[in-house]
């Protein structure tokens, strides 16, 4: 780290990639015209993880698991500046005049964002007198700020909201505690945020800008800007069907504009206080997991009421570890309490003007609250239900969405009409429902998804009724389809995956953190669909075994000897190679091995074929991926088109592959599926080998691929949404996503039917991975063998600026 004491000349900005939009380049080229003597750098997504592998590797596992892509954004920062120093400016913030007299002196320069920006309803809430931006940061390399920032940013990782995790909510509060803080200048707001945001605008009329004093301003223009839940976003629920009643009477059905709701929230329109109440008793797991999806709800002005007659206290202990105070816990001794008398209570402590069910065994989307009090307030109404709901039985593997009726556990309802609730142990909230709807304006929304109810052995009924509830249930999914189901419910839910795993398992997890101790290593996990081991097949069908060859010379004498070692009959296995664009003596050896082969083989196919493809970088460089696997997918097909003819079976290994059982092809046939893969490893018991072998995790589908888009193909880091074979490894068959070519059995049929490897992105896709895209649209799933290793070891290139780096 440099001992520099004075900012650099450096200015550095982001992008996730070189393409930066045109509406910011005025704004970034005014950093250069101001600074024509300075060094400019951009840095893309790749280029900044990259940078992180190389200086802080450590933080890589904070900084790919962020759920939003923001929060790597604003990370980024924080770990440039520490390591060079310099300038760091959002592509939003346009320099009005140099800098340099602004820094001259000072060895870490930050601004103040404008005084209203502290009156946004998220900074009220978090008692913030002031917000200290980070859109534009100067710093000379290796100030102490930033190792105390480092530290910070692992503690906050877990929180909801980008502005707490790593934004200027987070960078405001790391400064409260920053070492050596007379070294820190913090700047008015005139300097260098002049200019309130949108969103402060809409709340608090715009606000005439003084650019007199100004080095720069942030036009707050970048897509995330607006920090208020309220601001407009993506959201799956916009157009809301409804029917509302008052009394007995019908009033209206049809559909109302959620978006417009939002719209007026954003605008100023008052969002009135929402009590949750939730009573729980001796199952600290569940209520934690209701805890989440309280926080994680986008409505505002809300509180959590606990109440506990429990005889422990995990729970309490858990609630004042998150420390904070919009969850307001009340412990009552274990004295035989009724339900309806405990939410009696829960009532009487509640301050909102409105109260919400929050039952500590469901689960709740981050918009419930939301939309019910949009309805609420588009209606006029005094309550709101969810007119059905998801059905969840994890025990039983099965997802479903309910009947039509009144959801009593759904009921958002104003505090002063809601009745006492009676002194019953069970079924105590249907009276209470039974007496707001008829005697209420009610709404009545119907978004299912808006509220999980959970079905176990703990319900307060017993199985029998939740066995009539799935008995009229319009909607049922189980086996493959209730997985695919479960993929999108752990997409929506602020819930790791593995909480849900535990739910259908009993796989114990840390309940505090949602996580295991193997950043969600599930081995017998429940979604992911297995089968037991095979049974041997007696059956000795004919396979043509396909490898391509290029500078293959080393390798050659150990794959033919490892073909010799397999104990499958020769006379049922054919052989093709391809070679080309060798700069060894890979041909001649070939030739030289050919009359013996032919002597052994059923089949001998030797063919020459130059592609051409000289790559401009190492093969494992990011920006080489499209055309080396593009070269090799059509060197595949070629192949293919000479070597196949009356084959049942196609089995392709890698040249470079050092070691695998002599019953390699019994075992891989013995799946009985058409397309199959074993665990190819770098040494044996090792880690997958091979990354394009892998089981997308349930959360995948909330995941933010595009950042991992490169040349038009998919190139994420090692783990970001997927799990390999040595992760499935309790399991003897495994569904996946994607195939490796290292190993890989096809049935013949589907080559013929057209099944090939593409040799241009076929949904973001190339090659083997294309492969397994194309066969799962043509009807065929991929299988692995997690339990059957192949080795294929790493083999090193060395550059003279670059540390050992395995070539895959």
């Amino acid at each position: 780290m440099s001992e520099q004491t004075s900012i650099p000349a450096l200015i550095h900005q982001t992008w996730r990639d070189t393409d930066v939009p045109s509406r910011w380049g005025k704004w970034v080229n005014s950093w250069r015209r101001h600074h024509p003597g300075w060094y400019y750098r951009l840095w893309t997504d790749t280029d900044s993880r990259s940078f992180l592998v190389e200086h802080y590797p450590w933080f890589l596992p904070i900084y790919d698991g962020y759920p939003d892509p923001v929060m790597r954004s604003d990370a980024i920062r924080y770990f440039l500046l520490d390591h060079f120093g310099g300038v760091y400016v959002d592509l939003d913030v346009e320099c009005l005049r140099p800098v340099g007299e602004l820094l001259t002196g000072r060895q870490l320069v930050l601004g103040c964002e404008p005084s209203p920006h502290a009156g946004l309803p998220l900074a009220r809430q978090r008692g913030l007198d002031r917000i200290v931006g980070n859109a534009f940061i100067a710093s000379r390399p290796g100030h102490p700020f930033w190792a105390h920032a480092h530290r910070e940013l692992v503690r906050t990782h877990r929180l909801p909201n980008a502005l707490d995790v790593s934004g200027p909510y987070f960078l405001t509060q790391a400064l409260t505690n920053a070492p050596e803080a007379d070294s820190i200048t913090v700047v008015g707001s005139e300097l260098l945020y002049p200019k309130v945001s949108p969103y402060a605008a809409q709340l608090f009329a715009p606000q005439e800008v003084d650019l007199d004093r100004a080095y720069a301003v942030h036009h707050g223009a970048g897509s995330w800007a607006q920090d208020e839940s309220w601001a407009p976003r993506s959201s799956p629920y916009k157009r809301v069907r409804f029917w509302a009643s008052q009394g007995q009477q019908p009033l209206a059905d049809g559909a109302f504009d959620l978006d417009a709701q939002r719209r007026r929230w954003a605008g100023g329109a008052p969002a009135p206080s929402v009590s949750c109440l939730m009573v729980t008793k001796d199952r600290p797991s569940f209520a934690e997991r209701a805890i989440r999806c309280f926080l994680a709800q986008t409505y505002p002005n809300k509180e959590l009421v606990v109440v506990d007659d429990g005889p422990s206290d995990a729970l309490e202990q858990h609630i004042r570890g998150l420390g904070d105070e919009r969850i307001r816990f009340h412990r009552l001794p274990p004295d035989g309490r009724t339900l309806g008398e405990l939410r009696n209570i829960a009532v009487d402590r509640a301050t909102g003007t409105y109260v919400c069910q929050w039952d500590d065994d469901d689960l709740y989307d981050p918009e419930r609250l939301e939309a019910q009090m949009a309805a609420v307030l588009a209606l006029d109404a005094e309550a709101c239900f969810l007119a059905r709901q998801r059905l969840w039985r994890p025990a039983r593997r099965e997802l479903a969405i309910s009947h039509i009726r009144v959801w009593e556990g759904t009921m958002l309802c104003a505090k002063d009409a809601l009745p006492r609730y009676p002194a019953q142990r069970r079924g105590e909230d249907t009276p209470v429902a039974a007496h707001i709807v008829g005697n209420c304006r009610v709404v009545s929304v119907d978004v299912p998804e808006l509220c999980t109810y959970v079905c176990h052995e703990n319900n307060t009924f017993e199985p029998a009724h939740f066995e009539r509830i799935f008995d009229v249930a319009p909607k049922v999914w189980s086996g493959g389809d209730y997985d695919e189901q479960l993929l999108a419910m752990a997409a929506r839910l602020p819930l790791a995956p593995a909480d849900l795993v535990h739910a259908e398992t009993g796989a114990r997890t840390d309940a505090r953190t949602g996580t295991d101790a193997h950043a969600f290593r599930p081995h017998r996990a429940r979604w992911v669909i297995s089968e037991p081991a095979p049974e041997p097949l007696k059956e000795r069908p004919s396979v043509l075994v396909l490898t391509p060859v290029k500078d293959a010379a080393r390798f050659v004498p150990a794959y033919l000897d490892n073909l010799r070692n397999l104990d499958y009959p020769r006379e049922a296995i054919s052989l093709g190679l391809i070679e080309g664009d060798s700069q060894d003596d890979t041909w001649e050896m070939l030739q030289r091995a050919l009359p013996e082969l032919e002597q052994q083989y059923r089949r001998i196919t030797l063919v020459r074929h130059h592609a051409g493809v000289r790559l401009p970088g190492q093969r494992w460089e990011p920006g080489v991926q499209r055309e080396r696997r593009a070269a090799l997918a059509r060197v595949r097909n070629h192949l293919l088109s000479r070597a196949l003819t009356d084959e049942e079976w196609v089995l392709w290994i890698d040249v470079d592959v050092t070691s695998y059982p002599p019953d390699l092809i019994q075992r891989l046939l013995a799946a009985r599926k058409d397309i199959v893969v074993p665990n190819c490893v770098s040494e044996p018991n090792g880690p997958t080998y091979d990354l394009n072998t892998f089981l997308l995790r349930p959360e995948a589908a909330a995941l933010d691929w595009a950042q991992w888009v490169r040349d038009g193909i998919l190139q994420p880091p090692r783990g970001f949404g997927r799990v390999y074979p040595d992760e499935l490894s309790a399991h003897d068959l495994v569904r996946i996503d994607s195939v490796g070519g290292t190993v890989l059995l096809v049935r013949a049929d589907l080559h013929r039917a057209g099944l090939i490897f593409p040799p241009v992105p076929y949904q973001q896709l190339i090659e083997t991975e294309g492969l397994a895209a194309l066969a799962k649209d043509m009807g065929t799933t991929c299988w692995a063998l997690p339990k059957l290793e192949v080795v294929h070891p790493h083999h090193w290139s060395v550059s003279p600026n670059r540390p050992a780096t395995p070539v895959a």
